[in-house]
Order: structure tokens, then C-alpha cells, then sequence
């Protein structure tokens, strides 16, 4: 019998175990100030404590890691991340799918906004999970990459799109090797790919400069670098504190696409922004 585990890095990049829908361990959180979740949530410093009160609250409000967890979402956590930025894009047609990845269910593929935005919002990023058949017989089977191991293979899910006729494919990412293997892969002409970008806390220079060349649409989370390599190119952007960035045309598109649903001033690309309290620290 497969073990129900599933390790997830958290709120200042906290690496959290959840097992059997309890946490059994928590890290250090490598950022001390999050100015959202400071006024959405109460939290003024993260520290391992608060980042475990923090999962305990997704657990029981809407069964995060859990068999009870809730897969369509109305009501945005924020107005403008990755998740409603892929949701709006599937309900306007400008994407037709997208490979995403969700605890119990592993890499799938999502054409409903409501389950992107379910799928994505609200949660932190998966390093691992564990098959809760429950949660994938509501996505649907089918729409699973590995139902027997709920693996994380965005490159396998990818292909599973192509398979199924899917033309306009957004994919969401951490930073990995991955970002550039997708770009070297033999893509039919007919099909575009999308690469959504988040958890960019505590990346390199190096690795900035790889997701502005390969990506399309990035989170700076509290990245040094994410946000010094923006304001050197003029990036057009959205937001202060965790700003979204776009690295390509199309991203700004999709950006300003979700924007304009929301009533929100179109992507800028002024810089200094004013007025910004960051997270502490920049990393």
C-alpha cells in the first residue's frame, strides 16, 4: 500500500511533511516577512510555528493533502497570480489546457478555470506527493500522467496534451533544468507552449536569467535576482510586493488579459516602483 506523504516547501520556502492529513515535519523558513500573507493572514514573522498554523489552516478549510480537498475554486486568494492569469486565459480561449500538478493527483492535465484556479491557488509548491484516487477520479482518470504513483513529470504531461490535440498548452513550474529541456523538446509547429513560473525565492543569477529566457510569465516570490534582472531590462510587470513578471510578449498578453477582468491597471514596465515594502529578506 502506498504511504500517504506529501512534502511541500511553504510560506518562506518551508519544507513541510504532511502525513495521513498531519503534519509530521516542518523547516526553517528562509524568509522572516511575507507583506501578503502579513495582511491576509496576521502573520508578522514566519517562523516554523506560524508556517505549521498555516497548513493546518488549508488542511481543514479546504482539505489540502487530503482526500477531502476542494478541486474547483470561485473566490481568488489574490486578484493576479499564476493561477487566475491561467484561468482567465482558459475561459477567453487563449489556452486550451494546462499541465499543472496538485497533491494526491500528481501531474494532470486542466481545461476547467475553476479546477485551474482550485489546482493552484491557495498552495504551496509540491516536492512530492502520494495517489488519493479520490481526488483523481474527480479530475478524471484520464487527465492523470501516472495514476498509480501521482508522479510529478511536467515534460510527460506535456506530451499527454499533444497526444490529446491540445494547441495552446500553459505548463506551471518551480525553477528546475526542466524549464530548458522543455524548450529543446520536438514540439509539433501547430502547438504553443506556455511556461508559467513560481517559488522563485533564493534562485541564482544564473537561474533568473535561464527563466527570462525560456519562460513567459514569472512570480518574483522574494527573489534578489528575479526582480534586480527586471528592472536592468525593463520587464513589464504587475504588482509591488510579489510582483508578476512577464518574460514574452504572449505573457504580457495573458497577464493583461486577467487585469482587464479584474478592473487592475495593465502591466507597466516603470521602474523604480514606489512605495514597496518587500519581503525580508531578498534572497
Amino acid at each position: 500500500m502506498t504511504k500517504d506523504k506529501h512534502v511541500i516547501e511553504a510560506l518562506g520556502k518551508a519544507r513541510v511533511t504532511i502525513e495521513n492529513g498531519k503534519i509530521t515535519d516542518v523547516g526553517e523558513p528562509e524568509i522572516k516577512v511575507c507583506p501578503i500573507f502579513q495582511k491576509v493572514r496576521g502573520i508578522n514573522e514566519l517562523t516554523p510555528q506560524a508556517v505549521k498554523e498555516n497548513i493546518e489552516f488549508r488542511i481543514d478549510t479546504f482539505g489540502y493533502c487530503t482526500k477531502e480537498r476542494e478541486l474547483e475554486l470561485e473566490d481568488q486568494f489574490v486578484a493576479v497570480g499564476l493561477s487566475e492569469i491561467i484561468s482567465t486565459n482558459l475561459a477567453n480561449g487563449c489556452l486550451d489546457c494546462l499541465v499543472g500538478a496538485c497533491d494526491g493527483i500528481g501531474t494532470l492535465l486542466i481545461t476547467e478555470p475553476e479546477i485551474a484556479d482550485g489546482v493552484g491557488g491557495r498552495v504551496s509548491a509540491l516536492v512530492s506527493t502520494s495517489p488519493i484516487p479520490e481526488l483523481m477520479e474527480k479530475v478524471g482518470m484520464e487527465n492523470v500522467v501516472n495514476p498509480d504513483t501521482a508522479e510529478l513529470d511536467p515534460i510527460k504531461g506535456l506530451k499527454l496534451a499533444i497526444e490529446r490535440g491540445f494547441k495552446n498548452i500553459a505548463i506551471t513550474l518551480v525553477p528546475s533544468p526542466v524549464i530548458k529541456e522543455i524548450r529543446e523538446l520536438d514540439i509539433p509547429q501547430d502547438v504553443n507552449v506556455y511556461l508559467f513560473i513560481a517559488h522563485t525565492t533564493g534562485i541564482s543569477r544564473k537561474d533568473a536569467e535561464m527563466l527570462f529566457k525560456y519562460s513567459d510569465v514569472i512570480t518574483a516570490c522574494a527573489s534578489k535576482h528575479i526582480r534586480d534582472y527586471a528592472e536592468e531590462h525593463e520587464c513589464y510587470y504587475f504588482g509591488k510586493v510579489v510582483p508578476i513578471v512577464v518574460a514574452s510578449e504572449m505573457g504580457r498578453i495573458f497577464l493583461d488579459n486577467r487585469l482587464k477582468v479584474v478592473g487592475k491597471p495593465l502591466s507597466t514596465n516603470v521602474y523604480p516602483p514606489e512605495d514597496v515594502r518587500y519581503p525580508e529578506p531578498l534572497i
